[in-house]
């Protein structure tokens, strides 16, 4: 798991050219203004999903992790709590090949993350997104989705 502020992004570059094309786009385009959908950067080798909700009491969360691809979550606007957790210390359901999904069981940490902050999740990387810090409140995100 990387956690960190997108004027940092350019030190990510490195990881790989998928990672390095998400965090460019991420840099240049203004997420605030687009709609929430589907945008396909690279069809299904790179693409974004614009989201906009309302936050959820973590007791309505739930643990998930992926295998086929790295998660990059950027908070556009708003608050919400991440939790987090190795995927070794929680137990695993049956994971679903067509959706890259794998729901995990268990307890985690849960880490702020504010406008303009970003996170790169791994395969070892459970997460539940969406988490309220304090009360429901309304945020915009963006989740790359890089095929590793």
């Amino acid at each position: 798991m990387i956690l960190d502020e997108l004027t940092h992004a350019g030190l990510y570059h490195g990881i790989g050219p998928g990672f390095a094309q998400a965090l460019e786009y991420l840099a240049e385009t203004d997420l605030a203004s687009m709609a929430p959908e589907r945008y396909d950067l690279d069809g299904d080798n790179l693409f974004v999903m614009v989201q906009e909700y309302e936050t959820k009491p973590k007791s309505e969360g739930f643990w998930e992790a992926h295998r086929a691809y790295a998660d990059i979550q950027y908070v556009v606007h708003g608050d919400e709590h991440m939790g987090y957790a190795p995927t070794s210390s929680l137990k695993a359901g049956a994971y679903e090949a067509d959706r890259d999904f794998l729901p995990l069981d268990g307890d985690g940490l849960f880490v702020p993350m504010t406008t303009g902050q970003f996170i790169i999740l791994w395969p070892q990387d459970a997460h539940m997104p969406q988490m309220a810090v304090e009360a429901p409140a309304q945020v915009k995100k963006a989740v790359f989705k890089v095929k590793l």
